[in-house]
């Protein structure tokens, strides 16, 4: 699946929610949805939580 299928997908899902529940409950499939990409991109090694905290805290690397 390509990166524009999935945005699709993902957009097709949200606008759904929306309209058939309503405003909150497509603000928790959003937050749930950002939740899981984050946890599946710590998990396959694409993002490292120490860095995200340090950014978080201000603190700046050199590199």
């Amino acid at each position: 699946m390509t990166a524009t299928r999935t945005g699709i997908l993902v957009g097709a899902v949200l606008a759904l929610t929306w309209v058939i529940i309503g405003f909150w409950a497509f603000f928790f499939v959003a937050i749930a949805m950002a939740i899981g990409a984050a946890v599946g991109r710590v998990v396959s090694g694409e993002l490292d939580v120490s860095r995200v905290v340090d950014a978080f805290r201000g603190k700046r690397t050199s590199s």
